[in-house]
């Protein structure tokens, strides 16, 4: 597959990369970006052939077949559009968009056009998110009562910038991790929350974006979620704890972009290290997303799994921002 880069950013230098290039002979044609210094200085590190900060100069060169697009977050919705509109394959971080509308349009147009459109939810890809998933639906610790997940951490400054100063851009906390907690969440107990209640908090480490929230919701079964999200926790860890009529699930360390952490299941019959499988987490996002393309299953999180996660995360900033209960506005999805 041929890929086109649509940002230059550091999940594409860190990660990306080296996945689109280890499924299915991928090759990456093109890199987009907005400085042409920086474009130019990115394509030679990474060894790509060609760079532009002309979108549509990319969209028009017929040998590319996707994109992957990690702009920062207010344009993803454009970028999109016109990539879907060229007739590409589009992987796009979250969030999708700035609003509901706007990632449910994203959906649509992909579907109208007959091209595959994903979100790059990389930690449903975890085997050690898949492993807690799977004790859930084996029924090991009964019926799910509550599930708690922190994802509470110190934001390093290579990547501050516009997360912290910027709302306009997308940044803030909410954004950038509950949007991702919330897809766990639904990947883990394959519902959607209802409504939410929730307090955020700015600890002036930006220009005035939030960098803190916690939050309670409530799902459709009755079992609650409370989570929390940081960009200025240094040393509290991160994970999450599923409690069942018959158990608990205490996965420590497992809201990362390497395979690492550890889970242990406790039960009447006592505490259990539970093995998972250690595979790279966006290799095999970028191998479902081909599979998809090429007409072999779906992707590991599709456009609606997007447009969800989006939705949570709106409406846990509207909660906060409020100080009342919200209920979660799917668009129809």
């Amino acid at each position: 597959m041929h890929w086109a880069l649509v940002g230059a950013s550091t999940i594409a230098s860190d990660h990306m990369i080296n996945a689109l290039r280890s499924v299915d002979d991928g090759w990456i044609d093109w890199v987009v970006t907005g400085s042409v210094l920086h474009g130019d200085s990115f394509a030679k590190t990474h060894d790509i052939p060609k760079t532009t900060t002309d979108l549509e100069v990319v969209l028009a060169d017929a040998a590319v077949q996707a994109v992957y697009i990690s702009s920062t977050n207010e344009k993803h919705c454009a970028q999109a559009l016109a990539s879907i509109a060229a007739g590409k394959h589009v992987l796009c971080e979250k969030p999708l968009a700035m609003t509901v509308a706007d990632a449910v349009g994203m959906v649509q147009a992909a579907s109208a056009a007959g091209v595959t459109f994903a979100t790059n939810h990389h930690l449903r890809c975890s085997g050690s998110h898949r492993a807690v998933q799977g004790i859930i639906n084996s029924g090991r610790i009964g019926r799910v009562l509550s599930l708690r997940i922190h994802h509470a951490v110190h934001l390093p400054p290579h990547l501050q910038g516009w997360r912290i100063n910027d709302a306009g851009a997308g940044g803030g906390v909410i954004p950038d991790i509950t949007v991702h907690d919330a897809d766990c969440v639904r990947f883990l107990l394959g519902q959607d929350p209802v409504s939410v209640v929730a307090q955020s908090g700015v600890s002036g480490m930006g220009a005035g974006v939030e960098d803190s929230v916690m939050s309670v919701w409530a799902m459709p079964s009755g079992a609650m979620v409370m989570a929390h999200e940081s960009f200025t926790h240094p040393f509290a860890g991160s994970g999450l704890e599923v409690h069942g009529t018959l158990g608990s699930i205490f996965a420590r360390g497992v809201m990362t972009q390497a395979p690492m952490g550890e889970i242990e299941l406790v039960t009447a019959a006592g505490r259990e290290v539970v093995p998972y499988s250690g595979h790279n987490l966006y290799v095999e996002a970028v191998r479902r997303f081909a599979d998809a393309v090429a007409g072999r299953g779906q992707p590991a999180a599709d456009g609606r799994d997007g447009v969800k996660s989006l939705a949570v995360a709106l409406a846990v900033r509207d909660a906060a921002l409020s100080g009342t209960r919200c209920h979660v506005n799917y668009g129809g999805f």
